[in-house]
């Protein structure tokens, strides 16, 4: 920052004038010297005012500037300042007024902090003086109307923010305490900043601007006189760019990046104009000598990266020691300096001694002869002894202010080397502690990324782990499954032969169930034919024995014709034999029968025993099937949900895969390298007419799904083909319209953003179960077929035409070409020769050369109509045989069109450039 002020200066040099004054002079006092003093202060006030604001065109003189920050100073304020000053003529001299204006910023800067508080009164004359300088459009009209726009600037700045003093000096705390630890605040003061500094900049190109740089400008007068303000404009904005740079870095902290955006343009804008400000500056050799002024970084701070803080080195402005006082060699002042209704005034050397002493006359305080009455030769000898006394002290005063100003320089100067050299320890410092800070936070980073990739791998061997778990589950499942099936089979068969034993059995019993009836009603017809013939038995033996009983009547009766009846009675003993043979017979006959049945009865028990042990077992053996059955169907069940589910996510990847697709090739459409894609309507044309193909096959598939989930694969499929097509018909439809007209390429732009829109809300409905069935893709049909039409719109029209229209087409074309590129050169040429009247300096070189480009362009275009008009003709006449030219073109129609568009293409890139 800048040490070495004239304040310094100034206060030193009124330091030592109290010492030198002779104690003879101190002995004057009261009113009469106190009054004597405010008057010779006046006095020589106003002629340094005048001295330093004249109408030469030569720069202001330090030491008048300085007897004027001086005056500032001991009367606290600028009465006397602004007293002088309403009394020049500034609204009718360009250069008094540029002057007043450097004088000015000086005592803003150096002069008394109530400088501002005085000069605000005047606020409104400056204001209308500014106006009134602006209507002048050269000259030192419009640098004084742009510098009093600065100092009002200023002014305003100063009464807004009291705490920042006029030179701008500041350190961070202070700078701290400005804002009061409020960010709204800080803000505000960003803006107010970029607003003095914009005046500043205003200022500084405006003076450049007025300046011919082809020449030496620095080292004339004139040049010297418009420059030499620009000093101050360094001070100030060296300041300015310091401040703003760290308020900016203090708003990030607290502040999105977003809300600061405004913020960083306008510095980004400021700092380039700044930087090369200086840099042409530096290059002059009138501040060579007077000021060395810094160079910013070649790239402006990143405001992003709060470690760039550390990165910023404030720029520091050196006041070289041999320049803090130009004119302080001697320089003999002719009356001509002042204006010519400024009363004469003493010589420069009898003014200091009267502003040291007083004046000498009649109130002279040193005229002894009117005091004391002494003879006017020791009068004499004492005013020479007195004068030769002055002489020397002043000159002694004079040699030690020099001595004192070169000593208090060298000091200040190795005081800047020490402050430069503690600036880059705190630098080198502040860089080493953001070096440490930024490590610290990447070694931290680097901790996070090593814990999260700790993580990571963990989690991803233990998917990889629940992966393979999976898969082994799903391995056994698929085993379980194919046992399942297997078991399920071998089921089904023993069910088989079981139910089929069962009827065997079944048909077993019914037939033993029929056998034991049939043998039952053998038993009971063999018992009734026993008991029929035991009762017949029984009745014959009844009639035996009444036959008995009649033959013992008969015995008895015979018994006395015994001899003669003996052979009677043996027949009857014979046939009693016989009858008592037949019934052992047929008593053995029914044991045997009895026996039979007995076994058979036997056989039934075992046989029924054996049909419950086997119905038992069948029972339990169908029970166990039966469980097997339902466990079979339960996991029947949950291994169809899990289809089911598979289908589900399936379905969902490719829908989110045909999203992705989609919204890739709508991000295509606004990516600039994109810009360079071309394609044709017929391409676009049979890209569209596939995806409504595929539409059809959608809605069909979708339709299936819904009525038989199983049919997934089919879904699957065309949703991949739908999307592949749909994006593809998007890039291609984006293609096409770099390659129509502006217009239809918007409503081709549109058509496509509409359809990929479209095209993302029926697959976002077909994400969702619940929404699939009322996904609805009607829309997407009609964004298709508009964007169908619009490429049938673009087609080439060479087969629609007839042979006269497309041979006329592309003569009209080609003279619209022609016509429309002789338009253009003509504007071109008319636009040459106002700019040529309006501008000057480098904008009209620089408007002479972009309209010589564009002159060239537009005869190499004629040129080159020119050409394929005769290259149009050696074709046709080699190509078109014993045909007609209209026949060689209805013939050539896809040739002709590509003419025919080539033409257009050329006449309305001419239009457009112009």
């Amino acid at each position: 920052m800048l040490q070495a002020t004239t304040m310094d200066r100034v206060k030193s040099s009124m330091q030592q004038v109290p010492n030198a004054i002779p104690k003879v002079i101190r002995r004057t006092g009261g009113a009469n010297s106190l009054e004597l003093e405010r008057e010779n202060f006046e006095r020589g006030q106003a002629v340094s005012i005048n001295k330093a604001i004249n109408t030469q065109e030569v720069a202001v003189k330090e030491k008048h500037a300085r007897t004027c920050i001086l005056g500032t100073h001991h009367e606290k304020g600028a009465h006397t300042f602004w007293a002088v000053v309403n009394r020049l003529p500034l609204s009718s001299n360009a250069v008094l007024c540029w002057k007043f204006c450097h004088v000015f910023h000086k005592l803003l800067r150096d002069g008394h902090p109530n400088v501002i508080k005085d000069s605000m009164r005047n606020k409104a004359d400056l204001a209308d003086m500014s106006r009134m300088w602006g209507h002048l459009s050269e000259g030192y009209g419009k640098l004084c109307s742009i510098y009093l726009k600065l100092l009002i600037t200023k002014m305003e700045f100063h009464i807004k923010n009291p705490r920042f003093p006029g030179n701008l000096q500041m350190s961070n705390r202070q700078l701290e305490e400005a804002g009061e630890n409020d960010v709204n605040n800080f803000f505000q003061l960003t803006v107010e900043m970029f607003d003095y500094l914009e005046c500043e900049l205003n200022l500084f190109l405006g003076v450049f601007n007025s300046l011919d740089m082809s020449r030496s400008v620095s080292v004339t007068a004139a040049g010297q006189c418009r420059l030499a303000p620009l000093i101050q404009v360094i001070l100030d904005s060296s300041h300015l760019y310091d401040y703003t740079v760290k308020l900016l870095f203090k708003l990030h902290s607290c502040l999105p990046a977003d809300t600061l955006q405004g913020h960083r343009d306008r510095f980004q804008e400021q700092f380039k104009k700044l930087k090369s400000l200086f840099y042409r500056s530096s290059n002059l050799q009138y501040f060579k000598r007077l000021i060395q002024i810094p160079q910013l970084p070649e790239n402006p701070p990143n405001f992003l990266r709060a470690s760039a803080l550390s990165e910023h080195i404030s720029p520091v402005v050196v006041i070289p020691a041999e320049s803090s006082s130009p004119e302080s060699e001697h320089v003999v002042e002719t009356d001509d300096l002042v204006d010519t209704d400024v009363p004469a005034l003493p010589a420069p050397s009898e003014t200091k001694f009267d502003d040291l002493f007083g004046t000498s006359a009649a109130i002279d305080p040193f005229n002894f002869s009117s005091q004391n009455g002494m003879r006017k030769d020791d009068k004499d000898r004492l005013i020479e002894q007195l004068s030769r006394e002055i002489q020397a002290l002043k000159e002694e005063l004079e040699s030690f202010r020099l001595e004192s100003g070169r000593l208090c320089q060298a000091l200040r100067g190795r005081v800047n080397e020490l402050e430069a050299e503690l600036a880059e320890q705190s630098h080198l410092r502040m860089q080493a502690v953001g070096e440490s800070e930024f490590l610290k936070a990447e070694l931290d980073d680097l901790r996070r990324v090593r814990e999260d990739t700790e993580k990571e791998q963990r989690s991803l061997t233990e998917i990889e782990r629940k992966a393979q778990a999976n898969e082994q589950r799903y391995t056994k499942l698929k085993e379980k499954y194919t046992e399942l099936v297997q078991s399920h089979a071998d089921l089904l068969r023993k069910n088989a032969e079981v139910t089929r034993q069962m009827t065997v059995a079944r048909a077993a019993q019914d037939e033993v169930e029929a056998v034991r009836k049939e043998m039952q009603e053998k038993v009971k017809t063999a018992q009734e034919a026993a008991d029929r013939q035991e009762r017949e038995q029984l009745k014959q033996l009844q009639e035996l024995q009444r036959e008995l009983m009649s033959t013992q009547v008969e015995l008895d009766s015979l018994k006395t014709t015994m001899a003669s009846s003996q052979q009677s009675s043996e027949v009857l003993s014979t046939q009693l034999a016989t009858l008592e043979s037949q019934k052992a017979e047929l008593v053995q006959t029914l044991s045997k029968v009895e026996a039979e049945l007995a076994v058979q009865g036997e056989e039934l028990q075992q046989i029924q025993s054996s049909l419950a042990t086997e119905r038992e077992s069948g029972v339990k053996t169908a029970e166990a099937l039966q469980n097997q059955l339902n466990e079979k169907e339960s996991r029947e069940q949950a291994l169809e949900s899990q289809l089911v589910a598979a289908r589900w996510s399936s379905l969902q990847g490719a829908v989110e895969e045909a999203e992705r697709i989609i919204q890739d090739s709508l991000a295509q459409i606004d990516d600039p390298a994109h810009i360079s894609c071309t394609s044709s309507a017929d391409y676009l044309a049979s890209r569209c007419q596939a995806s409504l193909d595929c539409m059809e096959r959608l809605h069909c598939a979708r339709n299936n799904f819904l009525t038989d989930n199983t049919a997934v694969t089919e879904l699957v499929r065309v949703v991949t083909q739908c999307g592949h097509l749909v994006g593809d018909t998007i890039v291609q439809g984006s293609a096409t319209s770099h390659m129509v007209p502006v217009e239809q390429a918007d409503a081709l732009s549109e058509s496509v953003k509409l359809c990929g829109a479209e095209a993302l809300a029926l697959l976002g409905h077909m994400k969702q179960q619940d929404s699939l069935a009322a996904a609805n893709d009607n829309k997407l049909k009609a964004a298709l077929e508009a964007v169908l039409a619009a490429a049938e719109k673009l087609r080439p029209r060479g087969l629609e035409l007839q042979q006269g229209e497309l041979g006329d087409l592309v003569e009209q074309e080609m003279a619209a070409t022609s016509a429309a590129v002789e338009s253009a050169a003509a504007r071109i040429e008319e636009m040459l020769n106002k700019s040529r009247a309006v501008d000057t300096g480098i904008k009209m070189e620089v408007n002479e050369r972009i309209l010589a480009s564009c002159t060239e362009l537009m005869q190499a275009i004629k040129e080159l109509v020119l050409s394929s008009k005769d290259l149009q003709r050696d074709i046709v006449e080699s190509g078109r045989g014993a045909a007609s030219t209209k026949e060689f073109y209805a013939k050539n129609s896809r040739w002709t069109e590509g003419l025919i568009s080539a033409s257009k293409a050329v006449g309305w890139g001419a239009t457009v450039m112009v």
